[in-house]
């Protein structure tokens, strides 16, 4: 519980303390920022989806604690995907981001009001409602990857 607070707080001291329009260094260490932000996201998605799927048991204080932390891990990779960052280190992206910056864009904004839903949904206490969240969240999410992430 510890770390997922400490790890809430430094998120959101970042998002904080990074403008929309962030410069970086290097194309490099954008990409790098965006998959780090990603990660983080996707493993505290993965185990709210767990709890929610009955893949895991659920514990309503973890559920509080992840949907925090994906609240704001999923507001920092997006000012990461400018000009530029479409080459270089390894990437899952597809050229889309950068041709389809409105739909990318839109996807991005859905997604986040959609997991801003799943907050109060897991501090309910209630499995219920954390399902009712989870699956309008996980499909923008899919959504995005389906239009802009390589398999």
């Amino acid at each position: 519980m510890k770390t997922a607070l400490s790890l809430m707080l430094a998120l959101s001291a970042a998002t904080l303390a990074v403008p929309a329009a962030a410069q970086f260094a290097k194309a490099e260490d954008a990409i790098k920022y965006r998959q780090s932000a990603l990660t983080v996201l996707g493993n505290h998605f993965g185990r709210l989806g767990a709890m929610a799927n009955g893949r895991a048991p659920f514990d309503a204080a973890v559920a509080a604690a992840d949907a925090d932390v994906v609240a704001v891990a999923a507001r920092l990779p997006w000012h990461a995907f400018g000009p530029g960052t479409d080459t270089g280190r390894a990437t899952a992206a597809r050229p889309e981001i950068w041709t389809e910056q409105d739909k990318f864009k839109d996807r991005a904004e859905k997604m986040q009001a959609e997991v801003a839903k799943l907050v109060p949904a897991a501090k309910s206490g209630n499995l219920d409602q954390l399902k009712a969240a989870f699956g309008p969240a996980a499909q923008s999410c899919k959504a995005c990857h389906d239009d802009f992430r390589r398999r």
